[in-house]
């Protein structure tokens, strides 16, 4: 394969790459993209990010990664600050970027300003849903109507797209008429063992589509298991984060972290004796792969593609007090547990080696670089690619 100059778009990814930068929060595709933009400097390609500007130096080089800065998130007069300095900013982070490719993920008004930026100076772009709501325009997790048109916008004038289960390439297709690829989530080492202290984990960012007051109402009934809830609060439900702390500190068996350097979040995995996910909608979580590579299990509503029930790596439910059941099942149950965690770590080594992941991610970079100058021509077709 020909050396690929790459520039990944993600503005939340410094806190991931450089933890000097901690207090910022993060999401799962910040750990995908990263992870992705060091496998991509591994093989010999030219890597470059760009991301929010957290008061880090311009072009700063990190594991082999050229980081350039767009704008402050709260910079610039409201209504006025889409054009600049966020426009603005983007655009010129982009052309410092000077990339072949420009690779970026999840739902919002960036997509289009991307696509945008392509088409006027003749580059090539790939999208990545990082949710199931991406493939939706009834679910969109994205708070205004402009920045829900410029997402569709630039969705479709994608050179490819790339989804993280079969199950969201069939909505694509179906709901915006788009054909994908599945690509599958990448994986870091585990972390060092540690002691089995937490009996429930939970992680993410506190917003009601996760529904984090499943947890509550599971502490409620299990007042013996330790649950730890990790998470901070998303500029647009900071009511929501109040209230879960609040009610998190009325039951005496919940310790609720808040927001956690992605660092120290990570090392959560290793004290836990299960996760649990309690989101109405989801698209591939980290949260998964770095539970199942120490070998916890997971208890959860969102099982995507099957395949947590396919290869016995927890328990899928249907109800909170279906949940509330496997919990106290598997708690109770030392043997089982070992097994699922033995099945989990078993899983990780056959599926996620990295040559194999990185495969479709390969592909389609190549593909781009000496495909059909029209978008269209990748995308069009009848049905999901996968």
């Amino acid at each position: 394969m020909s050396r690929l100059s790459i520039c990944l778009v993600g503005l939340d990814n410094l806190p991931v790459l450089a933890p000097e930068f901690r207090a910022q929060a993060v999401g799962g595709e910040s750990v995908q993209q990263t992870l992705l933009a060091r496998a991509l400097v591994r093989r010999g390609h030219q890597v470059s990010m760009v991301t929010a500007d957290c008061g880090q130096h311009d072009a700063m080089v990190r594991d082999g990664i050229c980081v350039y800065k767009a704008y402050r998130p709260a910079a610039g007069i409201p209504l006025l600050r889409f054009i600049h300095p966020r426009w603005s900013g983007l655009w010129s982070a982009l052309a410092r970027a000077d990339a072949q490719l420009y690779y970026t993920s999840c739902a919002g008004m960036h997509v289009g300003l991307l696509a945008l930026f392509c088409a006027r100076h003749g580059r090539r772009f790939i999208f990545r849903c990082a949710s199931d709501t991406d493939c939706d325009p009834a679910r969109l997790l994205v708070r205004y109507a402009r920045d829900r048109w410029l997402y569709a916008y630039g969705l479709r004038r994608a050179h490819a797209i790339l989804v993280q289960s079969a199950a969201q390439a069939h909505s694509l297709a179906q709901r915006f008429g788009l054909t994908s690829r599945v690509a599958g989530m990448l994986a870091e080492p585990a972390p060092p063992a540690a002691r089995r202290d937490v009996d429930v984990l939970w992680t993410g960012n506190i917003r009601r589509v996760k529904r984090p007051e499943r947890v509550l109402e599971l502490a409620a009934g299990l007042r013996y298991a330790t649950i730890h809830m990790v998470g901070g609060p998303v500029p647009d439900e900071q009511g929501l984060y109040q209230q879960i702390r609040a009610a998190a500190e009325r039951h005496p068996n919940v310790l609720f972290h808040g927001h956690l350097p992605y660092w120290e979040a990570r090392a959560m995995y290793g004290r836990a004796r299960l996760l649990i996910n309690t989101s109405d909608a989801e698209g591939f979580p980290n949260a998964y792969l770095q539970a199942w590579m120490l070998g916890v299990p997971v208890v959860t509503f969102s099982d995507p593609d099957g395949v947590i029930d396919c290869h016995g790596l927890g328990e899928v439910v249907r109800s909170p007090l279906a949940m509330a059941a496997a919990v106290r099942r598997l708690l109770g149950d030392p043997d089982e547990l070992a097994a699922l965690g033995a099945r989990c770590r078993a899983y990780m080594r056959q599926e996620y080696a990295g040559e194999r992941i990185l495969a479709p991610y390969l592909a389609a970079f190549e593909e781009l670089i000496r495909g059909p100058p029209d978008a269209r021509q990748l995308i069009a077709g009848g049905g999901p690619r996968v």
